[in-house]
């Protein structure tokens, strides 16, 4: 039985994100997607950076996350972007099937 999971990813350019959530939802990886702005501080080459970037997070299946994160490395231009999924636990059947439907 597959697990159902969140992915989020992290980029600075709206259209950039706006191309991976495309993608994902045209290619029916993802059921569906919600997009935050946050303000990120982090190490990158041993200098504290700082910048606002837009927060993604798609609803979908773990069979799918191999193939959500080759398409999401194809469009992002980050050096290291980060990619990353948590398990969705104990969701209600609604979302769940939701999920199913609108996912391959």
């Amino acid at each position: 039985m597959d697990k159902y999971i969140i992915v989020t990813t992290l980029c600075d350019k709206e259209e950039i994100a706006n191309k991976i959530i495309n993608t994902l939802l045209e290619k029916r990886l993802v059921a569906g997607t919600q997009v935050s702005k946050v303000h990120s501080k982090y190490w990158w080459n041993n200098e504290l950076e700082e910048c606002d970037e837009y927060k993604l997070e798609f609803r979908t299946k773990e069979s799918l996350f191999t193939e959500i994160k080759s398409e999401i490395n194809i469009i992002h231009d980050y050096e290291t972007a980060e990619i990353s999924y948590f398990e969705i636990i104990d969701a209600n059947v609604d979302f769940i099937n939701w999920i199913n439907k609108e996912t391959k």
